[in-house]
């Protein structure tokens, strides 16, 4: 199927039906991914941060790789990290829909200030690749190496920081622990979840790749700019699956989950960069982009310390019952929405 040879209207209702695919099966994979927290005895910030994190990425990684192989540099590297941007604001939704109490307060754990750390020093990455000569081996410049070292760093870091914590947040009345559940031990019900699991997660993989065709498509048959189609478009639509599952997790009561897909979704996402620079095979995608992909890094790096500030300063109650940090991120993360409309 060529994509840009379709009518707009087409194009807008593939791109319709891929979001919509995304977002369906998202819920499923919520559901999947708590049972699974307990049969891998990962809890759910784990769990949440690296598998349910990874699974919900699919659609991103899929539309940032179809757009670097195309030869559309900035469509990539905004669809990543405006992914990354939005899904820090659907936080603030899943905050709104837990009314108890703040949702980072709630839902402490020494992993997601962990990931939350290790997203800024990922995203920093890409701003000293841009900024510094244009090195490149075989077409990949040695920062996505780097940044595929690190993200394995931090990982570990984080499994073994939950395994042997030096120091655990205060519990309050409001705190809501990662408490494993029961697992009656059938292993043939195990691979049953994990091929359920599978099968969701390839789904919206498809479904991302859909998304990311349509919106190259997009970019051909309107004259939007690359950076406003991937890092509002394409980069919510293909997140998807993260605001979902955060907002179905908190209903069903793992805080932990939620916050930790997100969060760990995000981390993740950042490698969509290195998944990309490595389909692009005009030279580094890092000297390929112009000032609006790098003002949405460093948007995300703004939006990513106040999340980080929230989860240290743990705010009981605020306005609705949600805190400083979701009122700091929703907010900036309009205004550079905006800035990015204006442009």
């Amino acid at each position: 199927m060529h994509f840009e040879d379709l009518s707009l209207t087409m194009t807008l209702l593939l791109f319709a039906s891929g979001t919509l695919v995304i977002g369906v099966v998202g819920v499923r994979l919520t559901r999947i991914a708590d049972r699974l927290a307990d049969i891998t005895g990962l809890g759910e910030a784990v769990f949440g941060a690296v598998i349910l994190g990874a699974t919900t990425s699919l659609p991103g990684v899929a539309a940032s790789i179809t757009a670097a192989a195309a030869g559309h540099a900035e469509l990539a590297v905004s669809n990543a990290v405006g992914g990354i941007a939005a899904q820090t604001a659907f936080l603030v939704i899943a905050d709104i829909a837990y009314r108890r109490a703040n949702l980072e307060h709630a839902a402490a754990s020494v992993a997601n200030l962990i990931n939350s750390t290790l997203l800024c020093a990922l995203l920093a990455l890409p701003l000293l690749a841009a900024t510094s000569p244009a090195w490149s081996f075989w077409g990949v410049h040695p920062v996505s190496l780097l940044m595929l070292a690190l993200y394995a760093f931090g990982v570990r870091l984080a499994s073994q920081a939950r395994a042997e914590p030096n120091w655990t947040p205060v519990r309050t009345d409001e705190t809501i622990e990662d408490a494993p559940g029961e697992y009656d031990g059938d292993t043939r019900a195990v691979w049953r979840v994990w091929l359920a699991f599978i099968g969701a997660g390839a789904v919206v993989g498809l479904a991302g790749w859909m998304v990311g065709m349509s919106g190259i498509a997009l970019v051909n048959q309107t004259g939007l700019s690359e950076t406003l189609v991937g890092g509002l478009f394409t980069a919510v639509a293909t997140s998807i699956p993260e605001l979902v599952t955060a907002v179905a997790a908190v209903r069903q009561g793992a805080l932990t989950l939620a916050v930790g897909g997100i969060i760990g979704g995000n981390t993740f996402d950042a490698l969509f960069l290195v998944f990309s620079d490595v389909a692009y095979r005009d030279g580094s995608i890092y000297h390929a982009i112009g000032e609006q992909p790098l003002f949405i890094i460093s948007l995300t790096i703004l939006l990513t310390a106040f999340l980080l500030l929230g989860l240290v300063r743990r705010q009981r109650h605020g306005v609705a019952n949600i805190g400083f940090e979701s009122i700091a991120v929703l907010t900036f993360y309009l205004v550079g929405m905006a800035v990015l409309i204006w442009w």
